[in-house]
C-alpha cells in the first residue's frame, strides 16, 4: 500500500527582508507552501510576493494572521514587534515560527510561553544551528559519555556587519532591537547551542560590554562573559559584531576529561575530536554519524551542506511538529525565553560589574 504524503501546510511570512527570503526558502524544502507575506507596506508585500514566489500579498500582518489561507505564522520582524505578533498568532490558534528575542523582556517572553502552552499551538524559535550535522553528531557523543567529565566551555561568535563608524541598522536602536545587541542577537545561539549540545545549564555569569565606536551608546558592539553550569563545569564566550573578516563564525571547544570537541558553523562539514595520543578532523558523512546526525545529513560526504540547509531542517521539525510527529531537539518559546533569562543576567552583569543568576 502506498503511504499517503501529508497535507502541505500553508505559511504567512510577517517580514520579508533577508532573513524572511531564508525562511521562504525553507518553506519550501519542508514540502510547505507559501501562501502569504505582509510587509511594511501593501506595496512592499506585493514586490516580496513576486521575489519570494508567495501565492499572495497580505495588506498587513494582522490580516496575514487571521487569513484562513495560513497554517503557520512565520514572525521575521524588528525584535520589538515579536510579542505581539507572536501574542495575536497564538489567540487565532496558528502555529508560530518567531525569529529570536522572542521578546525584548523576560516578562513578555514567559507571557508568550504561557499563551502558547495554554493554546496548544507548537511556537518555535530558530535555534538553527542545533541542526547542522556535526553538532548533533558531538550532543550524541557527549552523551555517550566519549567525552568524559566537560569541565570547560569555551568559543566565540563574531561578525562584521557593524565594523565601520557609518555602519548602522534597525537592531542599533534599542527601542526597536532591545537592550543587547551584539549579545541579543548572536550570543544567544551560542548560548543555546551550548547549552543543547552538552546539557549543563548557565547558572551564574560575570559579563562585560563594550564599544567600538562612541555613537554607538544604546546598544554593544561586543561582550565577553564568564559562567559557570549547573553541572560545575566553567566557561566563557566573546562576542562581536565589529571584527573584521569574521562573516559569522560562530566557533566553540567543549573540553571534557578524555575528548574535546570543537566547531566552525562557517566550515560545518568538519568536526574537530581532540585526545590524548591523538586528534581527528572528521568530514561530515552520513554513513559514519550517529543516527540523529545522520538525519539531518542531507547530501552524502563531499558535498557541502550549510546554513541554509540547518534553517530548512529546523523549518522541516516544526513541520513535522504541527502534524502531530514527534521530533528530537526543536528549539521552542520555552528556549526563547531561557535566552531571554540568560541576556538580562547579561545586561544586568555589565551594568553592576558583579556575577549574576541566571533564572
Amino acid at each position: 500500500m502506498t503511504k499517503s504524503r501529508p497535507i502541505a501546510l500553508r505559511s504567512g511570512i510577517i517580514g520579508t527582508g533577508f532573513i524572511g527570503g531564508v525562511h521562504a526558502y525553507g518553506v519550501r524544502a519542508a514540502g510547505g507552501r507559501l501562501t502569504r507575506v505582509a510587509d511594511v507596506t501593501p506595496e512592499a508585500a506585493s514586490r516580496a510576493a513576486t521575489l519570494l514566489g508567495a501565492e499572495a500579498a497580505a495588506a498587513s500582518a494582522e490580516e496575514l494572521i487571521a487569513s484562513p489561507e495560513v497554517d503557520v505564522v512565520h514572525i521575521c520582524t524588528p525584535n520589538a514587534t515579536h510579542a505581539t505578533l507572536a501574542q495575536l498568532a497564538i489567540e487565532h490558534g496558528k502555529a508560530v515560527i518567531c525569529e529570536k528575542p522572542l521578546a525584548i523582556n523576560v516578562n513578555d517572553a514567559e507571557a508568550l510561553v504561557a499563551a502558547a502552552s495554554a493554546a496548544g499551538v507548537v511556537a518555535a524559535v530558530p535555534f538553527i544551528y542545533r541542526f547542522h550535522p556535526n553538532v548533533r553528531d558531538i550532543r550524541q557523543r557527549i552523551s555517550a559519555g566519549h567525552a568524559g567529565s566537560i569541565w570547560l566551555l569555551h568559543g566565540s561568535y563574531l561578525q562584521d556587519w557593524l565594523s565601520r563608524n557609518a555602519d548602522t541598522n534597525w537592531r542599533v536602536d534599542p527601542k526597536l532591537g532591545g537592550v543587547s545587541r551584539a549579545f541579543g542577537d548572536i550570543g544567544v545561539h551560542w548560548c543555546d547551542l551550548m547549552e543543547f549540545a552538552t546539557g549543563q545549564r548557565i547558572v551564574r555569569l560575570a559579563a562585560r560590554t563594550a564599544n567600538a565606536f562612541e555613537n554607538r551608546t544604546g546598544t554593544e558592539d561586543g561582550a565577553v562573559i564568564i559562567f559557570e553550569t549547573n553541572e560545575g563545569a566553567t566557561g566563557s564566550l566573546v562576542v562581536s559584531q565589529v571584527s573584521p573578516g569574521r562573516k559569522n563564525r560562530l566557533w566553540f571547544s567543549f573540553d571534557g576529561t578524555d575528548a574535546s570537541y570543537s566547531f566552525d558553523q562557517e566550515t560545518p562539514d568538519l568536526l574537530w575530536i581532540g585526545g590524548r595520543e591523538e586528534s581527528r578532523l572528521l568530514l561530515r558523512d552520513p554513513a559514519q554519524e550517529y543516527p540523529d546526525a545522520r538525519r539531518l545529513s542531507r547530501l552524502p560526504a563531499g558535498h557541502p551542506q550549510g546554513y541554509q540547509d540547518a534553517f530548512s531542517s529546523f523549518i522541516g521539525d516544526v513541520y513535522a511538529a504541527v502534524r502531530g510527529e514527534g521530533v528530537d531537539g526543536l528549539p521552542t518559546f520555552s528556549d526563547g525565553l531561557r535566552a531571554a533569562r540568560i541576556t538580562a543576567a547579561v545586561v544586568a552583569s555589565a551594568a553592576d560589574s558583579s556575577w549574576t543568576e541566571v533564572a
